[in-house]
């Protein structure tokens, strides 16, 4: 059976997702909730900024640290340590010369066995990353157009993409987590009022079940916009690839993913970590622009307009 897993970026957010779920549930069990309800009426908003960029940022620099583990987990990626062939030999040292031509320290090289033409790059760190290849992309493409795909990743490390997606998502996690409970906690007062108008002390149901709602609702928003990010940066990522090796290349490599897959078939359960896309509403959600969009930058030049750049031998 063809193994099936998420990409990069949707497992960084499920794990995000499930550290934070995991933080709240333990903060609730401790009482967080309701210490931060003071006697009386009023909500403690200091302690609550406090406690929601804790969980926040605690649940996505948790899947940041964790990015390069659950990769390797969940595609089964081989780290090559000594080359058994003359294929990885090439892969390992084109690996190496482009982290070095983009500044980078040299990234642990997997590979993974899949029939499709896949890559991703993860890691915390530029100089302690991960860039790994299906089986697929190597026996499918040419050698030039796996070289440009092997660009594009190491740009994502160079840009450091990964870690500006954990601040970002940092910030939203706070955000959500802080206005789902001031949300619940005023809808709680209003449903809690005695006959006589008073507010009782303490949080009840409501207050729970509507930061819950109002969590889940704004998470969606915040996936909209982390979604938004990650599009932005795969054109960054292009532009790496066309700059550290050749615009040609890049756009035949995205053209072989499109005629191959084609866009419908574009946005499955597995990994699509190289040219993902939706269509309709699905757009939104989409972690890869089009892939025409993709190609028409490199084949027209327009991607020279947002070029990377990078301190290198010559190679910008």
């Amino acid at each position: 059976m063809k193994r099936s897993f998420v990409g990069r970026i949707a497992l960084f957010i499920l794990t995000n997702l499930a550290v934070v779920a995991m933080l709240a549930i333990v903060g609730r069990l401790f009482g967080v909730d309701s210490f931060l309800a003071r006697q009386g009426s009023g909500l403690n908003l200091t302690a609550l900024l406090i406690m929601s960029a804790v969980m926040g940022f605690g649940g996505s620099i948790i899947s940041l640290l964790l990015s390069k583990t659950m990769a390797k987990w969940s595609t089964g990626a081989r780290v090559i340590d000594s080359p058994r062939t003359e294929a990885e030999s090439w892969l390992v040292h084109t690996v190496q010369r482009l982290a070095h031509d983009a500044g980078i320290g040299m990234p642990e090289v997997a590979v993974y066995d899949s029939p499709d033409m896949n890559a991703f790059a993860t890691g915390a760190r530029r100089d302690s990353a991960l860039v790994a290849v299906s089986t697929g992309l190597l026996h499918n493409m040419r050698r030039d157009e796996v070289e440009a795909v092997l660009g594009h990743e190491v740009a994502h490390i160079a840009n450091g993409d990964m870690v500006t997606l954990t601040l970002l998502q940092g910030v939203l996690n706070t955000f959500v987590i802080f206005v789902s409970r001031v949300v619940g906690f005023l809808v709680d007062r209003f449903l809690n009022r005695s006959e006589d108008g008073e507010e009782r002390g303490g949080t009840g149901p409501a207050y729970f079940f509507t930061s819950l709602v109002m969590q889940l609702v704004l998470g969606i928003g915040a996936s909209l916009i982390v979604a938004w990010y990650s599009r932005r940066r795969e054109f960054r990522a292009d532009d790496g690839g066309a700059t550290l090796v050749d615009a040609g290349a890049m756009a035949r490599a995205l053209n072989r993913l499109r005629m191959q897959h084609g866009e419908a078939a574009m946005l499955p359960s597995n990994m699509r970590a190289f040219g993902i896309r939706g269509g309709g509403m699905l757009a939104l959600f989409s972690t890869h622009p089009p892939l025409e969009q993709r190609i028409q930058r490199l084949v027209d030049g327009s991607w020279r307009g947002g070029r990377a750049r990078y301190a290198t031998d010559g190679a910008v």
